[in-house]
């Protein structure tokens, strides 16, 4: 039986602890309990019924570099992991969880390409209609980080 704890009651703990060693004692199956990037969209993949390289695909990522996605060998950016997600056609809340998976920032609304994105996703845009967004409101593309960091 796992004791897993929600995110709000699991910080309002720490803030109350007064030894961070006997917190990790007792909350360690709580924390840093993701799979490996890969091997979380190969799950989703295989619960969604698509193949890798069909998300690949849709997610207008370079092919070999998006095998190599899969395969584990290249970790991914933030925009990246935004691209998978409207390959994988995930909502809001699936995409935040890819994004902690991945352990790049979650989306905020009070940034204005991250509220384009979750507009996206909340209304079941596919990668090319995020990116005319982003394109006609002057704001970088997805998969162009260079240009937004």
């Amino acid at each position: 039986m796992s004791n897993l704890i929600p995110t709000d009651n699991l910080l309002e703990r720490l803030f109350k602890t007064t030894s961070l060693d006997r917190f990790f004692q007792r909350y360690d199956e709580n924390m840093n309990n993701f799979p490996a990037f890969d091997e979380h969209i190969n799950n989703l993949c295989k619960e969604k019924g698509i193949l890798p390289k069909d998300v690949i695909k849709k997610s207008d990522i370079e092919r070999t570099y998006g095998h190599q996605l899969f395969s584990g060998v290249r970790t991914p950016s933030r925009d990246k992991v935004l691209q998978l997600a409207f390959g994988f056609g995930l909502n809001y809340e699936e995409t935040q969880k890819l994004l902690l998976v991945a352990r790049k920032s979650a989306l905020h609304p009070k940034v204005k390409r991250d509220a384009a994105v979750v507009f996206a996703l909340k209304n079941g845009s596919g990668i090319l209609d995020i990116q005319s967004i982003l394109f006609e409101m002057d704001i970088p593309i997805l998969g162009k980080e260079r240009f937004y960091e």
